[in-house]
């Protein structure tokens, strides 16, 4: 791919801008998050000519965001933000992607590294064999076909109700797990036959299952809030999302946005981006679709969660008291939600749109959990198998620059077939073990396409969120057991 040519002008260390007289259309100009070192290998490909893209949604206000994760998405780039009124701007599919609700959850436990690491290679087994991972996997579940339409409405509560995982679990999950304003008939007969057979499974790709320990702890006080307490603190991470009944229900719905756009006379310089109306009868169905499959990975993760907390007590023969295994939260990366935001000292309905981003609400806000009310939102940014993860708090500032959004991880610097080329699977396992990294996965191609090699630093993609202002770092864990699908 060539590399990119068009305007980009350097604000300050952090934010980079694409002016609007670059591309005439563009209602809004592109800024993007990151250093100089990240934004010389964000031009070797075009995710910035997406961003600039995005500029010409209709409705859309202040700009067209993209966090230092950046990276080529479909329609919009991975990483990227961009809020819409809801009274003329247009939701977009291709801004919340096809794996809708791909999120990340992380458990606290009373245990450290000297605790698990005996059996270490015993409990990634397990976890292996607890939790049905790979792409097609069936799970343990077998719902009815009346059942599916419980779990679109309902999500973690359905979960929860039928004993899988803690009540309080839902506490510290955005929209409690449960996401309103769904329509389950919405969702294509299609969608809900690949959905079924399915939930509670991990999938494939860049899912995964981690044990992590905590080597740093940047502000005690945050932190503490959190339930991260000191340095070698075992911490578990829940990586998937809404499996082939959300890539149904994208699919589904792109194709009815690129068919509704000549009837509400809207064009855009990408297909990628078809999109109609928030307030139209194909924006609100979309909407309602959508919603049940964010619940629908809601449900997924809490039903994994029950399997690992089970399969960690099991092994290191502890109750789940001992043990902790306390949710500290859940977090969504791909989705389109109705906020309020405040634009040129008004305040709007907007449709946010966060594609491979999270929110990052400040103290205060009326959203987050009200155990964490005083200090603000727990952020979690998942890195790859062999380096790093963080933990961040949300700030005043993302609210008033990235309507409350941060990065969602690394981000990819390589294509799957690319990581695949420069080195094996068993390379790639080698390595890992080298550095006292258990690893089960389902394939050695997998792994290969998984390579941290393949990813951005995730240490210098969270100092850019940290220096920009728009989260802030609160403890960082490192691995030392994944699963992958």
């Amino acid at each position: 791919m060539t590399r990119w040519g068009g305007k980009l002008e350097k604000i300050d260390a952090y934010r980079w801008r694409i002016p609007m007289d670059y591309k005439k259309g563009m209602r809004v100009p592109g800024i993007i998050y990151a250093d100089a070192a990240m934004v010389d290998h964000i031009l070797d490909e075009q995710a910035p000519e997406q961003v600039a893209n995005v500029a010409f949604l209709p409705g859309i206000v202040c700009c067209s965001l993209a966090m230092p994760d950046i990276h080529w998405g479909y329609g919009f780039a991975i990483g990227g933000v961009a809020a819409v009124r809801t009274s003329d701007g247009v939701i977009s599919p291709g801004g919340v992607g096809f794996d809708i609700n791909c999120g990340v959850r992380i458990l606290r436990t009373n245990l450290t590294r000297e605790d698990v690491s005996p059996k270490i290679k015993e409990l990634v087994d397990a976890l292996f064999y607890a939790v049905p991972s790979g792409l097609g996997s069936k799970g343990r579940i077998k719902l009815s076909a009346g059942e599916i339409d419980d779990v679109l409405e309902k999500g973690s509560r359905w979960a929860v109700k039928r004993g899988y995982g803690r009540p309080e679990d839902l506490e510290t999950t955005e929209e409690g797990g449960e996401m309103a304003g769904t329509d389950p008939q919405r969702v294509s007969g299609r969608a809900k036959e690949r959905g079924i057979p399915q939930l509670g499974t991990l999938g494939s790709g860049n899912h995964f299952l981690e044990v992590g320990v905590v080597d740093e702890i940047y502000d005690p006080a945050v932190a503490g809030a959190f339930g991260i307490d000191r340095v070698g603190q075992v911490m578990l991470y829940v990586h998937c999302g809404s499996r082939g009944l959300g890539h149904q229900v994208a699919d589904d719905y792109i194709k009815e946005m690129v068919r509704a756009m000549p009837r509400y006379g809207i064009e855009l310089p990408d297909r990628q981006l078809a999109g109609a109306p928030v307030e139209s009868p194909e924006g609100k169905a979309y909407l309602a679709a959508m919603r049940c499959a964010a619940n629908y990975a809601w449900a997924n993760r809490q039903c994994i969660t029950h399997w690992v907390r089970e399969a960690f007590c099991r092994v290191l023969d502890i109750s789940e008291g001992e043990a902790g295994l306390e949710l500290v939260y859940d977090v969504t990366h791909n989705i389109a939600k109705i906020e309020d935001h405040e634009v040129e000292g008004k305040k709007q309905r907007l449709c946010v749109h966060r594609k491979g981003a999270t929110r990052a609400f400040p103290a205060g806000h009326p959203e987050i959990p009200r155990q964490y009310a005083k200090v603000g939102q727990p952020i979690l940014i998942p890195g790859d198998m062999g380096r790093a993860s963080y933990v961040l708090v949300g700030t005043e500032l993302a609210m008033k620059e990235t309507f409350g959004s941060t990065c969602h991880g690394a981000g990819r610097m390589q294509s799957r077939a690319a990581a695949k080329k420069r080195q094996s699977g068993r390379d790639v396992l080698a390595a890992l073990e080298a550095k006292g990294i258990s690893i089960r996965a389902g394939s050695y191609a997998g792994l290969a396409e998984e390579a941290p090699e393949a990813y951005k630093d995730v240490n210098e993609v969270v100092n850019v969120a940290h220096g920009a202002g728009i989260s802030k770092k609160v403890a960082r864990t490192r691995p030392i057991a994944v699963v992958k699908g």
